[in-house]
C-alpha cells in the first residue's frame, strides 16, 4: 500500500517521486504525449504535471485531495498550468464544463492511485482493493473522455512487474486488458505498436525472499506499462 491517511500517502509519494525523477523517468512519460493541450486525472504530488510543463503543454490538471493540489501549485509556480479540485466519481456540471472548455486533444491518466481510506486496501488483500479501485478510475476516465471531441488520444500508465523477457507478449496482454475493461464499447483503439514497458530501477521483485521458492518469479523486473490509445477515425 502506499499509504493509509492523506500524509501518509502524500509522503510515500514524496520519496517514490523523487526516485522517478532521479531516473527520468517522468520525462519519458510525458515525451510519449502527443498534442499540446492536456487534461491530467491526478495530479498526485506534481511531479508528473511538472514534467508536463516542462515540455511547453498547457495542462488543466485535477484532483480530490487538495493536498495534492497545494504541492502540486508549488512545484508549477509560473508554468502554464491550470489546477481545480474535482472527484471524479461526481463531477459537477459546472467542472465537466469547465474541462470542455479547456478543451484537451489529450488526456493522461498515470499512476492512479489514492489512500487506504479512500481504496479500501488493507495489508492482507493482496493488492485487490487498489486493482479494483484502478480499474473503476480508468473506466470513469475512458467515459468521461469520450464525451469531449477535442480529445484524440488518451494515455495510461501504471506500475506492474513483469518477466522482462516476455515483455513482448506483455504487450500484447496490456492491450487486450484495456480493450476488454476500459475502453469497450467507447471510440478508442489500442494497438499493440503504442503498449511500452519501461524497467524501473530497482530490482525488488528479483531479490525478495520468497524467490528461490517461487522459480516463476525468476526474471520479473518492476516496470511502467504504459498504452496510448486513440480516437477512432
Amino acid at each position: 500500500m502506499s499509504g493509509a491517511t492523506v500524509a501518509e500517502f502524500i509522503g510515500y509519494w514524496e520519496n517514490e517521486g523523487q526516485a522517478y525523477v532521479r531516473r527520468g523517468d517522468y520525462d519519458w512519460m510525458a515525451a510519449l504525449v502527443p498534442g499540446q493541450r492536456v487534461l491530467e486525472i491526478g495530479c498526485g504530488v506534481g511531479f508528473a504535471t511538472q514534467a508536463l510543463a516542462r515540455r511547453g503543454l498547457t495542462v488543466l490538471s485535477i484532483d480530490s485531495l487538495v493536498e495534492c493540489l497545494d504541492l502540486t501549485r508549488q512545484r508549477v509556480e509560473g508554468s502554464d498550468v491550470t489546477l481545480m479540485q474535482a472527484d471524479l466519481t461526481e463531477l459537477s456540471d459546472e467542472q465537466r464544463a469547465a474541462i470542455e472548455a479547456f478543451a484537451p486533444d489529450a488526456v493522461v491518466c498515470w499512476l492512479m492511485g489514492a489512500p487506504a481510506k479512500i481504496t479500501g486496501a488493507v495489508a492482507t488483500d493482496s493488492g485487490r482493493a487498489v486493482i479494483a479501485y484502478r480499474e473503476k478510475l480508468h473506466r470513469l476516465v475512458a467515459e468521461l473522455v469520450a464525451c469531449l471531441p477535442t480529445v484524440q488520444a488518451l494515455h495510461f500508465i501504471d506500475r506492474t512487474a513483469i518477466p522482462w523477457q516476455a515483455k513482448d507478449i506483455g504487450r500484447d496482454t496490456l492491450v487486450n486488458y484495456h480493450a476488454g475493461k476500459t475502453l469497450l464499447n467507447l471510440p478508442f483503439v489500442a494497438v499493440r505498436a503504442n503498449a511500452l514497458y519501461r524497467k524501473l530501477g530497482d530490482d525488488t521483485v528479483n531479490n525478495a525472499p520468497n524467490r528461490k521458492t517461487h522459480p516463476s518469479l525468476k526474471g520479473v523486473v518492476p516496470t511502467l506499462a504504459s498504452l496510448l490509445a486513440e480516437r477512432k477515425k
